[in-house]
């Protein structure tokens, strides 16, 4: 089997926090639960609000779960800091539920990578706010 690996790989300087940032907002905004699924090691961490998933499979289900209920799914990352092999982002993203009424959600994440440039732990703070289609910045 050939050794996964997902570039940029740590340590991290600030281009490749970047860049690995903008892959991720990439991912996320195709809504392709198996895609997104590919950047995590497959015994992944996560901490997603008060939910906690662990390994490929559950991401692959949870983000199934996600997008059949946030409809117009639109994300923005911005790197905040980062280490060695650790990246810090904040983000916010817009989505409409069943009703059709709109979301902002803004939060913070805590990355953590392995050696090959994959996604270990994953921790999320989220908040949403109900918005007005007017309001919609994404």
């Amino acid at each position: 089997m050939a050794l996964e690996q997902k570039f940029p790989l740590p340590p991290f300087t600030e281009e490749t926090a970047r860049e690995k940032v903008q892959l991720a907002e990439d991912a996320w905004n195709s809504q392709d639960p198996e895609k997104v699924s590919k950047a995590y090691t497959v015994e992944t961490e996560w901490r997603n609000r008060s939910q906690f998933v662990n390994g490929r499979e559950e991401v692959v289900a949870f983000l199934s779960d996600k997008w059949k209920k946030e409809k117009n799914y639109k994300l923005r990352k911005e790197l905040w800091a980062f280490t060695d092999n650790r990246i810090a982002v904040r983000f916010e993203y817009e989505y409409q539920n069943a009703q059709g009424t709109w979301f902002r959600a803004y939060g913070n994440e805590n990355w953590e990578f392995n050696e090959h440039g994959l996604m270990q732990k994953r921790y999320a703070s989220i908040n949403d706010l109900q918005i007005t289609e007017a309001e919609r910045r994404l």
